[in-house]
C-alpha cells in the first residue's frame, strides 16, 4: 500500500503535474479533440460559428484548429456554405467515421444483393483526402475461386482505379489537377492511364455513362466498374465499385454491369438523403 507523505508546515504543495494541460500543445490538442466530437455530434455538418460557440472559441481559433485538423484529413468543408464534417481519414485511424455505422448498415445490404446479381465482388470506398487515395471500407466478395482480393483499409489510386476514377469525375477541372500534380500519374501496368489527356478523356466518358470503369489499369487480369454516392450537398462521398477478372467482366458485360452498380449507387443516395446535379 502506497500512502503519500503531508506537506512540510509553511510550504505550498506543488500545482498538479496535468497543469500543463491548460497551455501549449496539449491545450491545442484538447480543443481540437473536442471540435471533432461536436462535428461528429451534429450528425452531418455544421458551421464555423455554431462549433465556436459550443467549444466557446473565438471563431479565428477554431478556424485554424479545423484547417489543421482538415489538412490531415479528418474534416473537411462541404456545400456551398463551407460547413464541416468528418474527414475521411478519421476513418483509418478508427475514431468518428468508423462509429458512425449508420452508412455501413444502409449500404451492406445494397453491396450482398449486387454481388448476387453480378457474381463479383463488391466494395465500398471513401476518398481519403488526406493522402489523395481511395480507401475500402465495407466489401461482400463473390463465391468464385477468381476474385478481387484487396482487403477492407486497403488503398488505391486515384487514376488508377473504379472509385478512384468515379471520384476524380464529380470534381471540377482545377481539383483534378491539383490533386494529380500531388500524387502523380504511377503506371501500375501496361494499361495504367499516365497521360493527362487520356485520364482526361476517360474522365469524360465516365461522366456520360455514369459510371467509370477499370480495365486492367491497377493489376492485370482484373476490371472494376464504380459509381459514387452523393450526400445532400451533390458531393460524391463515397462510391460502390463492382471487381472481377476479365475472363467474366468481358466487353459484352461492362455496360450491363455499369447499370446495376449506377442503380445500386443512386439507391443509397436516396436512402441517404442526397441528390446529384
Amino acid at each position: 500500500m502506497v500512502t503519500s507523505s503531508p506537506a512540510k508546515r509553511g510550504k505550498k504543495p506543488r500545482a498538479a503535474a496535468s497543469a500543463p494541460a491548460a497551455t501549449g500543445q496539449v491545450q491545442s490538442l484538447t480543443r481540437g479533440l473536442t471540435l471533432l466530437e461536436y462535428i461528429a455530434a451534429s450528425h452531418g455538418s455544421v458551421a464555423l460559428t455554431d462549433l465556436a460557440q459550443q467549444a466557446g472559441l473565438p471563431n479565428s481559433t477554431t478556424h485554424r484548429l479545423l484547417t489543421t485538423m482538415q489538412q490531415q484529413g479528418f474534416v473537411r468543408q462541404v456545400g456551398d456554405l463551407g460547413l464541416w464534417t468528418i474527414g475521411a481519414h478519421a476513418f483509418v485511424v478508427g475514431s468518428s467515421f468508423l462509429q458512425s455505422r449508420n452508412l455501413l448498415a444502409m449500404v451492406h445490404p445494397v453491396l450482398r444483393r449486387l454481388m448476387e446479381e453480378s457474381g463479383e465482388t463488391v466494395n465500398l470506398a471513401v476518398f481519403d483526402h488526406s493522402d489523395s487515395q481511395v480507401i475500402i471500407i465495407d466489401q461482400v466478395q463473390c463465391n468464385a475461386l477468381m476474385r478481387m482480393s484487396a482487403p477492407i483499409g486497403g488503398k488505391l489510386p486515384l487514376h488508377a482505379s473504379g472509385a478512384g476514377k468515379a471520384f476524380l469525375s464529380t470534381l471540377p477541372e482545377e481539383r483534378v489537377v491539383a490533386l494529380l500534380h500531388k500524387t502523380g500519374l504511377h503506371s501500375y501496368t501496361p494499361r495504367t492511364l499516365t497521360a493527362p489527356a487520356q485520364l482526361r478523356q476517360a474522365l469524360a466518358e465516365t461522366r456520360k455513362r455514369g459510371y467509370s470503369f477499370d480495365d486492367e489499369e491497377h493489376a492485370l487480369g482484373l476490371r472494376c466498374v464504380a459509381a459514387c454516392i452523393f450526400d445532400e450537398h451533390q458531393d460524391a462521398y463515397a462510391a460502390i465499385s463492382l471487381s472481377g477478372p476479365v475472363s467474366r467482366i468481358t466487353d459484352d458485360r461492362v455496360t450491363e454491369l455499369g447499370a446495376l452498380v449506377i442503380h445500386a449507387a443512386k439507391e443509397v443516395t436516396q436512402a441517404y438523403g442526397g441528390t446529384r446535379s
